[in-house]
């Protein structure tokens, strides 16, 4: 309910599998290039590295005996290859440079479909804020009726936040891990270094200046950029909820088929899609907070910090990636009732137009004055437009202009047009 079927593919028990086989492949192929392993035992360990020669729910339960599974991963790998090759299995590593490295894939391969969902979403709301750039609507502050906006420029600051959040994830520093048992990679000798260039080479990950398996700072950028995006989504999410209250009933979900009903209320259409984002994303922080937590590991090797990341970060991908597909399924198919809006608008009255009112008096009474004047007009039921008659020279044309809505809204269409050429800017 909470996942995205492309997203979650990447994160089963299968793909770390996959993943941590990929990493010890290309290893064995990184030590035949710098020539301290044969490349025909290289290549029969490539060979044996095929998730279907493996029981994942078996090495699972074995991972207990080493508090991860790397280990039983070697030992069953080592059984899959012939006599020559045995000794030139996980050759150099340690079992956090395999699981550090698969878990950099993961991420890698996860988040290709949740890139493609923020772009899309991003879309999404650059073709509503184009839409609706001067589409009239009540801006709320603290939940109440604060004064004219348009449906465009909210759409931009959710497109603006979509494309910032983008950015942010996109910049997270993936890297190949690769260090030995303390990180020195001694058991390479002279060829660590060369091992570890042809390792990121065969991976297609960066090359980190130094092994970094208590320096968390990738992974905690990782959830911080996660978290981001969760949070930009929650509010785009949460933004959809309030307007779709039957009380406000500016914006819809998609009503297909049977979706948005209620077990005991057939007239019900709640908005489904934004609750599960919503639901998804109260999670996340909680999740990044244990990340950001585990950054402090002891001395050259964590006892306990380090393998608390795994699960938490393949739920933390999952449900960001439910959000990403979510969002971008609820802004593509939103519908929108710009009448409703306009009818909205009225509510308040004239009192939606008070700042206003207070401007055109401020240059003769001054604005404390003329901010007194408003509040004590409504206070006493005098309606705004008796009072800018009573005290302004303004004609009938200026005090209607005053009062109306469209006519109060600054820079909103400008800002519009700034947020969609930035979008553009972006690709």
């Amino acid at each position: 309910m909470f996942g995205d079927p492309r997203v979650d593919r990447e994160l089963d028990a299968g793909a770390w599998l996959s993943a941590m086989l990929d990493v010890e492949r290309a290893l064995a192929r990184a030590a035949a290039r710098a020539g301290v392993v044969p490349a025909d035992a290289a290549e029969a360990i490539a060979a044996a590295c095929r998730p279907d020669l493996f029981d994942v729910a078996a090495l699972g339960r074995r991972a207990r005996d080493a508090a991860n599974p790397v280990v039983p991963l070697v030992a069953d790998l080592t059984a899959q290859v012939p006599p020559h090759a045995a000794p030139y299995v996980h050759h150099g590593a340690t079992s956090q440079d395999v699981l550090d490295t698969a878990a950099m894939l993961v991420v890698r391969r996860a988040l290709r479909p949740v890139h493609e969902d923020l772009a899309a979403a991003a879309d999404a709301c650059a073709a509503l804020a184009a839409t609706h750039r001067d589409t009239v609507l009540v801006a709320r502050t603290l939940l109440q009726h604060a004064a004219p906006t348009t449906f465009g420029l909210k759409c931009a600051g959710w497109l603006d936040a979509l494309d910032q959040a983008r950015a942010g994830l996109a910049a997270v520093p993936l890297a190949v891990q690769l260090g030995g048992a303390a990180g020195t990679l001694a058991a390479l000798g002279p060829a660590g270094l060369p091992v570890l260039t042809h390792l990121a080479q065969e991976l297609d990950l960066p090359e980190p200046t130094l092994p970094w398996h208590t320096n968390r700072v990738r992974v905690g950028q990782l959830a911080g950029a996660l978290g981001v995006v969760s949070g930009v989504l929650a509010k785009v999410a949460l933004d959809i909820v309030l307007l779709a209250q039957t009380e406000v009933a500016e914006v819809a979900e998609p009503a297909d088929g049977g979706r948005g009903g209620s077990s005991a209320m057939p007239h019900k259409r709640n908005p489904v899609g934004a609750i599960r984002v919503v639901a998804g994303a109260r999670r996340v922080p909680a999740l990044v907070a244990t990340l950001i937590g585990a950054m402090a590991q002891e001395h050259e090797r964590a006892a306990g910090a380090w393998q608390s990341e795994w699960e938490t970060l393949t739920e933390l991908l999952r449900l960001v990636g439910g959000a990403a597909a979510g969002t971008r399924e609820l802004l593509s198919g939103l519908r929108v009732d710009a009448a409703r809006m306009r009818e909205n608008l009225a509510a308040t009255g004239e009192l939606l137009m008070s700042e206003s009112v207070a401007a055109r008096l401020a240059g003769d009474f001054g604005r404390t004055e003329a901010q007194r004047l408003v509040r004590d007009a409504i206070a006493s039921g005098q309606s705004l437009r008796s009072l800018l008659t009573a005290n302004t020279r303004l004609s009938a044309e200026e005090v209607a202009d005053a009062l109306d809505p469209a006519g109060y809204l600054g820079s909103a269409g400008e800002l519009v047009d700034r947020a969609l050429a930035a979008h553009r800017s972006r690709g």
